[in-house]
């Protein structure tokens, strides 16, 4: 995660980071708000540094029903347009929520044909994530190694994880004033005083995963304030968010089991299993042991399910997780378990997940009854038990959030002119279904859909019939042609399943096909927790 500047953590009730101070053009009753223009400078990040790219800080109000009060900080960077005419700025969000934006600012390279170059491109920490001021924490190990089993199995492993999970909503109490100013609403607000700062009529937005919600909320609110809209991987807004993580953990257990048939297909290099059943019975297998016996101390069941649920989001992936998943069988290798688990988890850094908390429990109320949640999930998990319960106690804090929840905007683009869709028909986090219905209500949008695709918010990685699309609407706002129906406007392949070294005479060429800007995706992966 790129930082603009060591994060500050927040002790106390929320008023270390605040700032006391009158807004431009505040007044009562929740005026407008003008933002002081950023004080832009060189950036921290070596690869922010490399692209060009200034960094600084936006003050914006805590509460914009007071805009003259207390302040917070939100760190942004700009990669300024380099074409003599500019098409004005371009927000991008990552996802999350809690996802750290701060260095996508230099997303507009990945665009092919340049098409990115006449745009501002900015890239943002959302209130409470990252470089910005101050940054959410609640239980930095929260997300320690060896955690108790996430199946609750016996009475005694339900109140373990009850108790577990309420006293994380406890520990975030700690953060005062901000809990209750975290909403998408909030950060959409956010975006609208970033707009203002930058001295834009309109903004330009380029959203994945959960930011796809956030463009939604933002394009719903200020609708004459959006030009151009690339959202990938739609979020469903009829099912925020109680519904969507059980739709979730169906869409998961599909996809580790196309990971498991891709696994066996390959069995010559990972001899796991001649079938994709067979591969799936050992990877369980596996996972019922390290509950007695952790991989290395610190590897249990639930860590296990953690690292390959990177499998169900991601193909591009999928060798690193078939290499480790046969290490530890044929040779006892835990240490690579163990630096898959860090990299996507970050275990002794809560921030994330306690954004992404602070975001989903206050945007709407959560049911409050526990015996409806253990009748949810444990019907949900007869049918897909890769991981429902590990989303279920990840969601568990908002039965005792210590902030009030609002109610969710209701999704209308009616008023926006263009929005450009992107979805992989067997998206997991973000289930396809979401993305026909942000068609729906957006009239003026069209669907890019890539049929049997199971990965996650990848436009721009290198699928050229996705990634010309975008260029093409970003150069001149066209769209694909929508058609009738409630169904896509195109289609694009996905990229190709990966061939694993040593499969054959074709991997050599399989492998180059299937190739996609690291630099990008793993910055995209760094930030996607849930959506």
């Amino acid at each position: 995660m790129n930082k603009l500047c060591s994060a500050v953590a927040v002790a106390g009730v929320l008023t270390a980071g605040l700032v006391a101070a009158p807004s431009a053009s505040a007044s009562p009753g929740g005026a407008e708000f003008t933002p002081v223009p950023i004080a832009w400078g060189d950036c921290s990040s070596s690869r922010l540094q490399k692209a060009g790219a200034q960094c600084g800080y936006l003050e914006v109000p805590l509460d914009y029903d007071n805009p003259s009060g207390a302040k917070i900080s939100l760190a942004v960077s700009r990669v300024q347009h380099t074409t003599p005419q500019s098409q004005g700025v371009m927000l991008v969000n990552p996802g999350g929520p809690g996802g750290s934006g701060l260095g996508l600012s230099v997303l507009g390279r990945y665009v092919p044909g340049h098409a990115g170059d006449s745009y501002d491109w900015i890239g943002f920490d959302p209130r409470g994530v990252g470089a910005s001021k101050p940054s959410l924490s609640c239980d930095p190990g929260y997300f320690g190694y060896n955690r108790p089993n996430y199946v609750p199995s016996t009475p005694q492993l339900e109140q373990t994880w009850l108790a577990r999970s309420k006293g994380y909503a406890g520990a975030c109490a700690k953060n005062g004033a901000l809990l209750s100013h975290m909403k998408t609403t909030d950060v959409a607000r956010d975006m609208d005083s970033l707009r203002k700062a930058l001295g834009q009529r309109q903004i330009n937005y380029y959203g994945f995963s959960y930011g796809t919600y956030l463009g939604q909320v933002y394009a719903t609110l200020f609708p004459e304030r959006v030009r151009r809209m690339v959202l990938d991987s739609n979020v469903d807004p009829r099912k925020v968010w109680y519904q969507a993580n059980l739709d979730q953990d169906v869409a998961f257990d599909r996809n580790i089991k196309i990971y498991f048939d891709w696994i066996a297909k390959y069995d010559d290099v990972y001899h796991l299993g001649g079938t994709g059943a067979a591969v799936e019975q050992l990877w369980y297998s596996e996972q019922r042991k390290l509950n007695h016996e952790p991989a290395g101390g610190v590897i249990g069941p639930d860590e296990w399910s953690d690292i390959f649920l990177q499998a169900g989001y991601y193909r591009f992936g999928w060798e690193d997780l078939a290499k480790a998943f046969s290490g530890w069988v044929h040779n006892g290798d835990w240490q690579t378990l163990k630096a898959l688990y860090d990299d996507t988890n970050s275990p002794g850094d809560d921030n994330g997940f306690a954004v992404y908390a602070a975001v989903q429990c206050t945007d709407v109320q959560w049911p409050v009854s526990w015996n409806k949640w253990r009748a949810d999930n444990w019907r949900t998990y007869f049918r897909a038990p890769f991981e429902t319960w590990g989303n279920a106690w990840y969601n568990a804090p908002c039965l005792n959030w210590p902030a009030a929840a609002g109610k969710p905007v209701e999704i209308n683009g009616a008023k926006v002119s263009s929005a450009l869709l992107i979805d992989e028909e067997l998206d997991a986090a973000t289930p396809f279904e979401g993305s026909l219905e942000v068609r729906k209500r957006f009239p003026n949008s069209s669907l890019i859909a890539e049929p049997g695709g199971t990965t996650h918010a990848d436009s721009l990685s290198g699928d050229a019939c996705v990634d010309d699309q975008v260029a093409a609407y970003l150069a001149t706002g066209k769209l694909p042609a929508r058609k009738l129906g409630n169904g896509p406007d195109t289609t694009c392949a996905p990229l190709p399943d990966p061939v694993p070294a040593g499969a054959g005479q074709a991997a050599a060429a399989a492998k180059a096909a299937s190739a996609q800007p690291f630099e990008l995706r793993h910055a995209l992966v760094s930030a996607v927790t849930r959506y």
